[in-house]
């Protein structure tokens, strides 16, 4: 496994364990009868191809890549024979790791996290819990394929919302904390968050400079419980990781990654932390309220 981040980071810790917990309900028990050699890299992108050809050099029978197109990529580049099994890619044809979605092809498949159209979504509930934003910050990835191609969703329907968008990268922490406080100096703000390694691993600075410039925020996924962020919506990345296991399990049973599918989701989340939009003055209507799967009292 290939993950892009540090080792002590809970969420991506959580994640490995679904994955594994998935693998032992499968009949794999690590230390029995299989091994699984993890390595967690930075988001640097030297760093992960480093580790991606350690991985591809020590011939195993699977290279899982954890945490979307940065890890795919770097495997991919390191080995185009040994099976890649990915948990969450946002766009696998785009980003050219699959022929299309039916018939992967190659040397990899695994599960997409979600059409790029879903972003807008973000920003609609932006406005619906916060209908007085005009101006929103969208921190994306713009190195990588999804991070230009989840603004771009944005972008499309942030005209008929009425608000005027701000890209920030999210690549560094000074470079975040400079821009959202620039950002936050002019009234009507909000915040969308989309979806990459580096937003997750800088989840908790960015939560703590939204709470701290009075900014509501939309995340793609539930930062909400442990960190205090207003709304997510997005994939159950756990379920995720434990259906990756699923198709390690298939491939180590003779199937061939050309022949298996990318799937898509099958449980979405809508969570509000109800605390956190106290905090910003925020009565979350009740609508909103009874279309979520879980409100954080």
């Amino acid at each position: 496994m290939l993950v892009a981040s540090p080792a002590n980071d809970a969420e991506w810790q959580a994640r490995v364990a679904a994955f594994k917990e998935g693998l032992a309900q499968l009949g794999w028990t690590e230390g029995r009868n299989v091994r699984i050699d993890t390595r967690w890299a930075t988001t640097n992108a030297d760093d992960l191809r480093k580790h991606a050809a350690e991985l591809a050099a020590s011939t195993p029978d699977v290279l899982v890549g954890a945490s979307g197109t940065t890890t795919v990529a770097a495997l991919l580049q390191a080995t185009r024979t040994v099976p890649i099994v990915f948990a969450i890619v946002i766009d696998p044809v785009g980003a050219g790791f699959v022929a299309n979605l039916a018939r992967p092809g190659g040397n990899a498949t695994g599960f997409t996290m979600f059409e790029y159209g879903m972003s807008g979504k973000w920003l609609e509930l932006l406005k619906e819990i916060a209908p007085g934003v005009t101006r929103a910050a969208v921190l994306r990835d713009p190195a990588i394929a999804s991070g230009i191609g989840q603004f771009g969703a944005v972008q499309a329907v942030a005209p008929s919302l009425g608000v005027e968008l701000s890209p920030i990268d999210v690549r560094a922490a000074p470079e975040i904390e400079r821009a959202l406080t620039a950002f936050a100096g002019i009234e009507n703000g909000g915040l969308v968050v989309t979806g990459s390694p580096s937003s997750t691993l800088h989840r908790e600075l960015i939560i703590a400079l939204a709470a701290r410039h009075k900014l509501p925020a939309v995340y793609w996924q539930r930062f909400n419980r442990a960190t205090g962020g207003l709304v997510s919506y997005g994939p159950d990345l756990l379920d995720q990781y434990r259906r990756a296991a699923g198709y390690v399990d298939r491939i180590l049973k003779g199937e061939k990654p050309a022949d298996l599918p990318v799937q898509a989701p099958t449980k979405y989340e809508l969570v509000i932390n109800l605390k956190t939009a106290k905090a910003l003055g925020l009565t979350v209507p009740p609508a909103l309220l009874a279309r979520a799967d879980e409100v954080i009292e």
